[in-house]
């Protein structure tokens, strides 16, 4: 038998033949025309309509949003945009605007917090508009990154002046000889990068050093940078770390790519009502874009039609009969938008340069010959793809059988009775709940990969995690078969349920069931939340509590969760809290205390300091993690925020502080202060105190907290009745005539907040934009 290749070679001409019959190729370009008596171009830049650049604002451009100032002051001429005149780069009538660059930079001789940077589109725009249009113009989020240069720094990025979005990431090396193997890589070690949201048009940048005066690596690396800029024109090199003209280097290098629409805030439907306003004219076609909160729309020719689709009297049409590029062997005849090839008399075909062109009829046996072959090439073109696809099921089934021993499948088999087998997923099953993984069916992504909600066949629906693709260990095999078995058999109200999993993947893939309602991050942050009351807010916090003990000491093997944070409390329906993302929980150790880890895992604000230092997990850690979420809570506060002072730009730290100055009811929600009793707050606060211990075997339990946690919620229920007497000491020991701290309550202080700090520039931590 022919090998596949060879029968491809010979049903190749007859494909293209029949491809070639039914085919049209057309030509269209687009022009950048500018407005008539207008100028084309500043320097080497191109300047398309809508874009104008005039003194008289909007002469020249569609309105003022696209006038541009071209400075004939420099050599070659510079092109200028808004107020502050940020020098452009390049326009695009595709709808993309390139601009310098701009950095922030924090140095070991500066103060703690550097200056901070502000890319503000929206306000620039709004020195020369009324303030109810909205911006057409938002920092790029698939184009750009934010992104750190450093070996002690950190830095933030903040979306607006109330602090809608902040995120950050954290660029450490010990020495300069082991930056060198990370050539070219931005992946944590003296370079990182994390994205931004869609329709931004103001971001504030932040940088510091993680250490005290930048005292570990100040010889090779005197200062730190941040900035957005374009991903793919920047590559990281170690040179970049004392070279003192990075910043000057970068600005021309990398820019900062912008989206552009035009509309006012508006769709396509809405602005062709107004005729007057609408941007698209005629031959033309009209896309709808939706950017973050913002709606706009972009125009662009139709088929067959060249252009400028915002200047009047719009795209023209393409005259494909016309120069050497006619595409007719023959006669060609230009129609609206297309063309026709005909073939003289006594002869047939496409009339195509390419194809059958126009032959002369010879014979009916000609015709009879080809009906022959073509009956005959699909009779062959149908085997062949049947073998074809036959041998490639063969070939994926074996390699899925492979894969699901490599995974240890055999194993997991043993460890499942035969009423637990359904707890194992096919990858076919997987890809067809979740519509071969469709975009519009992620739930979320982060550092560990991407979770896709799908619908089972029996109609169950289900979230399914797909880690990224990386070195398996197969030494680590049976420890993960056995955490799986595990995790599968544990079953309470307040833990989301492990399914199953799926290990005919290169990485095995988990099933949970599918949490509707959220995250509880989401509902902390979003304004005028109705349902999160006092009572709602201990009930939250106490049926967390109550899945954390569960797993610590209820479950068949203690689990440490190691990343308790808000992000991972989910909600169903009823509103019922649900801890979720096993991804990186461990086992604890039946004759251990401890749960040693390679790598400290968790969520910058949310980890143990004491665990920082050791490098070693405990139940305990949970605890402390569990502390910082009820302080979250209770204040609805970022757990960080460059916006407090530089001591307590972490929560935990800023809910200390704050207990030991006797502002517990200042820092509280308003509205909690004002459904609880006093005495109930000085409560949890004192709680909180414990769990944010420094030193672990000062902390309570998990099981004790859910059980002060449990009085307290049957407290709010029945209430006791108090005197007044009780009332005033109440209030005396919130106001400050009262020590709240006893002595072991002390360790956690500066010092321990500044090893913290320390720390962080020696071990690599997930970001809170890294996990869902």
């Amino acid at each position: 038998m022919w090998k596949m290749h060879q029968l491809f070679h010979i049903l190749l001409p007859c494909l293209l033949l029949t491809f070639l019959m039914f085919s049209t190729t057309t030509c269209t370009t687009i022009s950048t025309t500018a407005k008539p008596g207008c100028p084309t171009r500043c320097g080497n830049i191109t300047i398309p309509y809508p874009f104008g650049i005039s003194q008289d604002a909007g002469s020249c451009s569609l309105d003022r949003w696209y006038t541009i100032v071209c400075d004939t002051t420099f050599n070659p001429p510079k092109l200028l945009w808004g107020p502050n005149k940020l020098e452009v780069i390049d326009i695009s009538q595709t709808g993309q605007m390139r601009i310098k660059n701009v950095i922030a930079r924090k140095c070991h001789d500066e103060p703690l917090f550097a200056e901070a940077t502000k890319l503000d589109l929206l306000s620039l725009r709004l020195q020369v508009l009324h303030p109810e249009i909205t911006s057409p113009f938002m920092f790029s989020d698939t184009e750009n990154k934010f992104i750190v240069i450093g070996c002690d720094h950190m830095a933030l990025i903040t979306d607006d002046i109330n602090s809608r979005y902040s995120s950050g990431c954290i660029a450490t090396c010990s020495s300069q000889e082991t930056v060198i193997k990370y050539n070219g890589s931005c992946s944590g070690i003296s370079c990182c990068q994390t994205s931004i949201p869609k329709g931004v048009t103001f971001l504030q940048m932040d940088v510091f050093s993680i250490s005290a005066n930048h005292s570990t690596v100040t010889k090779f690396n005197p200062c730190g940078h941040a900035f957005l800029g374009e991903l793919s024109k920047f590559t990281f090199n170690v040179a970049d770390l004392s070279d003192p003209t990075f910043m000057n280097r970068t600005r021309d290098k990398v820019p900062i790519v912008l989206e552009w629409v035009v509309g006012n805030d508006e769709y396509c439907y809405q602005a062709q009502q107004k005729l007057a306003s609408y941007a698209c004219q005629q031959n033309t076609s009209c896309i709808d874009f939706d950017i973050g909160s913002r709606k706009g729309y972009r125009c662009g020719c139709i088929k067959g039609y060249q252009g400028n689709p915002y200047l009047s009297p719009g795209c023209t049409d393409i005259d494909e009969c016309a120069g050497s590029n006619n595409p007719c062997s023959d006669n060609c005849a230009n129609t609206p938008g297309s063309f026709i090839c005909s073939c003289p008399e006594g002869h047939n075909g496409d009339g195509l340069k390419t194809g059958r062109g126009c032959l002369k009829d010879n014979s009916q046996s000609v015709m009879t010959f080809s009906i022959g072959i073509s009956f005959g090439t699909l009779f062959l073109l149908i085997l062949v793809s049947w073998i074809y696809f036959t041998k490639r099921k063969r070939k994926l089934m074996k390699i899925r059988e492979k894969l699901f021993d490599q995974n240890g499948g055999l194993l997991l088999k043993q460890q499942l009775s035969p009423t637990e087998s359904s707890k194992t997923f096919s990858a076919d099953e997987l890809k067809i709940a979740t519509n071969n993984y469709s975009e519009d069916r992620v739930l979320g992504k982060g550092g560990f990969g991407t979770v896709y909600k799908g619908t089972l066949k029996d109609g169950l629906e289900v979230a399914i995690k797909k880690p990224k693709v990386g070195d398996q260990d197969k030494s680590q095999m049976e420890e993960f078969i056995n955490e799986v078995v595990i995790l599968m058999q544990t079953n309470h109200k307040n833990v989301v349920k492990l399914l199953g999993c799926c290990l005919e993947t290169k990485v095995p893939l988990l099933v949970y069931e599918y949490i509707s309602n959220g995250t509880l991050l989401a509902h902390i942050k979003k304004e005028g939340t109705s349902w999160l009351n006092w009572e709602n807010c201990i009930r939250i916090a106490t049926e967390t509590v109550d899945g954390l003990a569960y797993l610590h000491s209820a479950a068949l093997t203690p689990i440490i969760h190691r990343d308790v944070k808000s992000a991972n409390i989910l909600l169903d329906n009823s509103y019922t809290a649900k801890i979720a993302d096993f991804g990186a929980s461990r086992l604890a150790p039946i004759d251990e205390t401890l749960a040693a880890t390679d790598h400290l895992l968790g969520t910058f604000g949310y980890i143990d300091p004491e665990s920082m230092h050791t490098g070693r997990l405990t139940d305990k850690s949970d605890v402390y993690s569990f502390g910082v979420v009820l302080a979250e809570l209770l204040t609805k506060e970022k757990v960080l925020s460059p916006e407090r002072n530089p001591e307590e730009v972490g929560l935990a730290k800023y809910f200390v502080s704050s207990m030991k100055q006797h502002r517990l009811l200042e820092i509280l929600d308003p509205r909690l202060v004002e459904e609880a009793s006093q005495e109930q707050l000085l409560s949890v606060g004192k709680l909180v105190l414990k769990c944010l211990d420094f030193n672990s075997e000062n902390r309570p339990t998990m099981r004790e907290v859910a059980l002060e946690l449990d009085g307290l919620k049957k407290q709010i229920n029945h209430p006791w009745d108090k005197t007044d007497e009780q009332t005033y000491e109440e209030t005396t020991s919130l106001v400050g005539q009262q020590d709240l701290y006893p002595a072991s309550s002390t360790s956690y202080g500066d010092s321990s907040i500044t090893s913290t700090v320390e720390y962080y520039g020696q071990h690599s931590v997930r970001s809170a934009n890294d996990s869902i």
